[in-house]
């Protein structure tokens, strides 16, 4: 299966082919500042599953630590995926790719939420042991 997306002005287009590796939420400072919301619903896909199809040269890069790698559409500012290099993992943001039915499994980095979110999803302190964090789940 694939789906495709593009950035706010449509300069930059994506492919993502297959299935995500996880979908949830991500309730951290980083990912509320960077889409501007209060959480971030996240779509996590291995790197040879995403693909930019089109504008390439328009897309930009932000780390603001070696373990994001935020990409963006330089014209428009409109935000892509974020490549995270230790899990071997990239969050196409599922706003970028309307298509994907979203089907949000955990929430993760929730010890840090401003909207609390009662849904009967597991809620994670940080992230899951496998991905470095505490694995240490948190009352909704």
């Amino acid at each position: 299966m694939k789906h495709t997306g593009k950035c706010f002005c449509g300069g930059v287009a994506i492919e993502v082919t297959g299935s995500p590796e996880a979908m949830g939420y991500c309730h951290c400072s980083s990912c509320r500042s960077w889409s501007g919301g209060p959480v971030n619903a996240f779509s996590l896909w291995k790197p040879e599953a995403v693909r930019v199809t089109a504008g390439g040269d328009h897309v930009e890069t932000f780390s603001k630590t070696p373990l994001s790698q935020r990409k963006f559409c330089r014209k428009c500012g409109g935000h892509l995926m974020t490549v995270h290099p230790p899990l071997d993992l990239i969050d196409v943001f599922t706003a970028t790719i309307p298509s994907l039915a979203f089907a949000p499994a955990v929430h993760v980095n929730y010890a840090e939420t401003v909207l609390p979110m009662r849904d009967g999803l597991p809620k994670l302190k940080d992230f899951p042991a496998e991905f470095g964090g505490s694995g240490e789940m948190v009352p909704e």
